[in-house]
């Protein structure tokens, strides 16, 4: 069967770790929950903006412990939770967010880590018992949730055509979705093996900077020929004042970002670990070469965001700029993961200031970060949305789907209580748990596979 368009994942949908990994996850959860605990890093971008007032004292713990909850709780059981049970895959909405949450709320410092090493222990040790338990239903919903790996790997090909076509317009648009079709037939016919989007996105992410850098060049061209140029001195400027002060309270804890770049690079050099739901799939399916290069556009997208969040703030991300995600995956062993994420984490962090800057000079260029994250938001939430169909078709066909669509539509109809990206997920596992229930009480007759 070609891999790269089947549904069926090659290492299944098995959680049952390694000593070595289970100790790995466990220790990267308390210290994930230590480093937040100390306002140093988040991993949810929603949240980092609101960590400059809690380092300044402007606002309580337990404030800023609602908001991280507020803006965490949908991703964590609607879509962490359910993509590692459908995939087989860590994720880290299921692993930083709620080590975020644990690490703001815990009022002692030596408390942190513990509660951080608790929520990775049940992760390791709870999951496994509880795939082991949904597997053995009549309705088996996590294994017709592997239908959602098409779509999401598909469609999530388009996410830099969609960036093209908001930024610079339909013409660019349609020379690049021309361009990225061609690319996914030509793999499909060429290299079968090989995860069709892989080519096509690669060239759809350099188009996007080359028109982003070239539009910036040419308006900087015209400025200067038009002497319109006008430099700020730095000392005028009272956000690179706040930028000079983030950067150097960072840079005070560089040996343990290091340890946290070490730890993050371990955790996905080991296989057991996607950052991000594609990737999540590939790597099930045993191709890290095509996950590491679908993490590696993400990139773009995320570098101008968590940079300047970072700068403005003084709390880093998580996975810093999620470098050590594709690293991690391609690098033979664990430990030069670990010092290949360290000696990147450290990069990371002595160039915030830098990339700030240079990031200020080239507005088109930030303006496509947007533009990525929109659109790599726009495909998921219909690959999502199309797979957990799909997903409710699978294990209960018409029924399913009416379960599982009316959970959705009425959740938009109550002002998304449940984010949109997790809330079709949520759906399928809820409709999965009514249709066995509804084949306890004799009116329902599952599906056979």
């Amino acid at each position: 069967m070609d891999t790269s368009s089947g549904t069926v994942l090659a290492a299944g949908a098995n959680l049952d770790f390694t000593l070595a990994q289970q100790l790995t996850v466990i220790a990267l959860c308390a210290l994930t929950a230590f480093v937040s605990h100390m306002a140093l890093a988040v991993f949810n971008d929603g949240v980092r903006p609101f960590m400059l007032d809690f380092i300044q004292g402007r606002t309580t713990r337990s404030a800023t412990t609602a908001v991280s909850f507020g803006l965490s709780a949908g991703f964590i059981f609607g879509l962490g939770a359910p993509m590692a049970l459908s995939s087989g895959v860590l994720n880290p909405w299921l692993l930083f967010l709620p080590t975020d949450i644990l690490g703001i709320l815990s009022p002692k410092k030596w408390l942190a880590p513990l509660l951080g090493a608790a929520w990775g222990a049940v992760v390791v040790f709870g999951l496994n018992g509880a795939n082991n338990l949904a597997h053995d239903l009549p309705v088996d919903f996590l294994t017709a949730m592997q239908q959602m790996s098409t779509p999401i790997l598909f469609l999530f090909t388009l996410f830099p055509v969609l960036a093209i076509t908001k930024q610079f317009g339909r013409k660019w648009g349609a020379i690049a979705g021309v361009a990225e079709l061609a690319l996914v037939v030509m793999t499909m016919k060429l290299w079968p093996k090989v995860f069709a989007g892989a080519i096509a996105m690669a060239v759809g992410v350099l188009m996007l900077i080359a028109l982003a850098v070239a539009k910036d060049l040419k308006a900087r061209k015209a400025e200067r020929a038009s002497g319109a140029v006008e430099e700020v001195p730095p000392g005028d400027d009272p956000m690179a004042s706040l930028f000079s002060a983030s950067a150097a309270r960072l840079r005070r804890y560089l040996p343990l970002f290091m340890v946290l770049g070490a730890g993050v690079c371990v955790l996905a050099q080991m296989h057991i670990f996607g950052g991000g739901e594609a990737t999540s799939f590939l790597i099930a399916k045993g191709q890290y070469s095509e996950a590491a290069q679908v993490d590696f556009y993400r990139v773009f997208g995320f570098i101008p965001l968590i940079a300047t969040t970072a700068l403005a703030s003084g709390a880093y991300g998580i996975a810093g700029f999620t470098l050590v995600y594709p690293i991690g995956y391609l690098l033979p062993n664990p430990f030069l993961a670990a010092i290949c994420g360290a000696l990147v984490f450290a990069a990371e962090v002595l160039a915030l200031s830098y990339i700030g800057r240079f990031l200020g000079k080239l507005p088109s260029v930030r303006d496509s970060s947007e533009h990525l994250r929109s659109a790599i938001t726009d495909t998921l939430q219909l690959a999502i949305l199309f797979g957990s169909l799909m997903a409710a078709n699978a294990m209960g066909a018409g029924l399913g789907i009416l379960i599982v669509g009316g959970l959705y539509l009425l959740n938009e109809a109550m002002g998304r209580p449940v984010v949109r990206m997790a809330a079709a997920p949520a759906a399928v596992i809820i409709g999965g748990i009514v249709l066995n229930i509804l084949y306890w009480l004799d009116l329902f007759t599952p599906i056979k596979a």
